[in-house]
């Protein structure tokens, strides 16, 4: 069965490649753009990756996302599941990196512990955890070597025996021993977590999306 996931991945390894030097691009963008970034990730829970992109898309071009109210932030969230809990997250998260006048996120982000980082993110940040947190450090090409445990990664785990079930409560504890068994599959059959990740979600939805 492995051999077909490789036959896949070979077949999809330049463009997840393409998406992951995208990726690396995004980290040294402005804080704003980052704090954008987060802002995705916050809204993906149980929603649409394409229709959450789209939203914070809108609300970026309109300066919603860092001037906008919990009601106009929300009016812009169209297609996002949640919207008044999501826009609230959105507030909060803003006001947590505001100095005042200007957004700073860049500042929370230490490269050379990413582990660390991301912890403070998933304690710190309302709205995500761990998954999100490893999606946000991911996404600003960060986070290659971190598991973005969503639904469709689990599936591709049992589908590759990789686990036997989706656990029903995403402790910390729990996360990090699925990511481990993840870390060592990704050695096993020689595809980088990264583009592992972008493989299975591909798989899923046949998009090599963000």
């Amino acid at each position: 069965m492995t051999q077909e996931l490789k036959k896949k991945y070979f077949e999809k390894r330049n463009i997840i490649r393409k998406r992951l030097k995208e990726f690396n691009v995004m980290g040294g963008e402005t804080d704003k753009r980052i704090f954008s970034e987060l802002c995705f990730c916050i809204c993906t829970p149980q929603a649409k990756a394409v229709n959450c992109a789209n939203a914070v898309l809108f609300l970026d071009k309109n300066d919603i996302l860092y001037k906008g109210d919990k009601k106009q932030i929300r009016s812009g969230l169209k297609g996002v599941r949640f919207p008044n809990n999501k826009a609230g997250y959105i507030v909060e998260t803003r006001r947590l990196f505001s100095d005042g006048e200007k957004i700073k996120i860049k500042n929370r982000i230490d490269p050379k512990n990413i582990q660390k980082t991301r912890q403070w993110f998933a304690e710190n940040v309302k709205g995500i955890g761990y998954k999100e947190a490893s999606h946000f450090l991911r996404n600003i090409g960060l986070g290659q070597d971190l598991a973005i445990l969503d639904v469709h990664v689990l599936r591709n785990m049992i589908k590759y025996e990789v686990i036997n079930d989706i656990p029903k409560n995403m402790s910390k504890k729990r996360y990090l021993e699925l990511e481990n068994k993840l870390r060592d599959f990704s050695k096993n059959i020689n595809i980088p977590m990264a583009e592992l990740d972008l493989l299975f979600w591909s798989n899923e939805t046949g998009k090599v999306f963000r």
